[in-house]
């Protein structure tokens, strides 16, 4: 179980071993209880607070805390202070965002994110005899980046980054494009917008992206990597790089997610308000995306690899994956 605390004035702490929620709705006073067994993580919105004794139950159960600004990017986490791991593999990892084993993965993880976009059309294409072949014009577009994407040849990801990034990017503005396109008038949107959203679907969006940053992140930590450690995107100082990197091919769950909340017109104007040049949730918004999402991710299964799995299960093989295959490269 997910305990997603979103409320403004909301307080955790502990009561006879369990996690306590004290919160005010309608100028009442609610109190709910969790078994520690049962919570897996915490994600606290900006606004809420939670003690020590608290604090210290997660980590004794192995429960990561998020700390998520009101638009759900995470500012922090609390975690164990022996995530368990081998020094070799960060070592490995480090090797390989100076060679040609780093460029490897990049491609594979682009070439699956783009994967990813043009299924997600050609299901929606089914349904939409009218718009089919706007939409396979755009696949086939998109289609076309990634083929560029899988030719690529280089030393290292430095000398191709900007190649890269520039067909990764055409293949997103024709995807969102198209996504746009296909939500009723009202909701439809002019490409990505960040912090603030310039619009409802934008909103959704970054709050649903900024779950999967810290699912990936956890991912990636107990697979004994260093979610700093990247082999493409910008190596800033405090950037989480490899988090950036290997999210890619799961960016396809949060927007799977929104764009059906959307196109089944789950969301309304109620669910967000404006802010100073834009858009974000309200507390009935993040609540109806954060129910959907982590249905989606944590309890129904998807094909992987020839077994039914839940998406948080793929992701987590994943990474375990993608760092044996780093320790294998000698």
């Amino acid at each position: 179980m997910q305990l997603v605390i979103n409320t403004y004035g909301t307080y955790v702490h502990i009561k006879d071993e369990l996690f306590e929620v004290r919160l005010k709705k309608d100028g009442k006073e609610e109190k709910h209880h969790f078994a520690s067994q049962k919570v897996t993580s915490i994600l606290l919105s900006k606004g809420a607070a939670i003690s020590t004794d608290a604090i210290i139950l997660a980590m004794k159960n192995n429960i990561d805390i998020i700390v998520l600004e009101y638009d759900g990017m995470p500012v922090g986490r609390f975690w164990h202070s022996k995530p368990g791991s081998t020094s070799r593999i960060r070592k490995k990892q480090l090797e390989a965002s100076l060679n040609e084993e780093g460029l490897k993965w990049i491609i594979k993880w682009l070439t699956a994110k783009t994967d990813n976009q043009i299924e997600l059309l050609k299901g929606l294409k089914k349904n939409r005899a009218s718009k089919a072949a706007g939409i396979q014009e755009k696949i086939d577009k998109i289609d076309s980046m990634k083929d560029k994407i899988k030719s690529v040849k280089a030393k290292d990801v430095s000398s191709v980054d900007d190649s890269l990034r520039g067909w990764e990017g055409t293949a997103g503005r024709l995807y969102f494009q198209t996504l746009s396109e296909l939500l009723t008038e009202r909701y439809r949107f002019s490409g990505r917008s960040f912090r603030p959203a310039k619009d409802p679907f934008n909103a959704f969006l970054n709050y649903a992206y900024g779950i999967l940053y810290s699912r990936v992140e956890k991912s990636l930590t107990i697979a004994g990597l260093d979610p700093f450690l990247g082999f493409m995107h910008r190596d800033d100082y405090n950037t989480k790089r490899l988090v950036f990197d290997f999210i890619e091919p799961y960016r396809i769950i949060a927007e799977e997610v929104v764009f059906k909340l959307f196109s089944a017109k789950k969301v309304n104007d109620s669910h967000s308000e404006k802010i100073t040049n834009g858009y974000s949730l309200n507390t009935d918004g993040k609540n109806l995306l954060v129910e959907r999402f982590f249905k989606f991710f944590e309890e129904e299964k998807t094909r992987y690899k020839g077994r039914n799995q839940t998406r948080a299960n793929a992701m987590q093989l994943d990474a375990h994956h993608f760092a044996n295959q780093l320790i294998k490269q000698s």
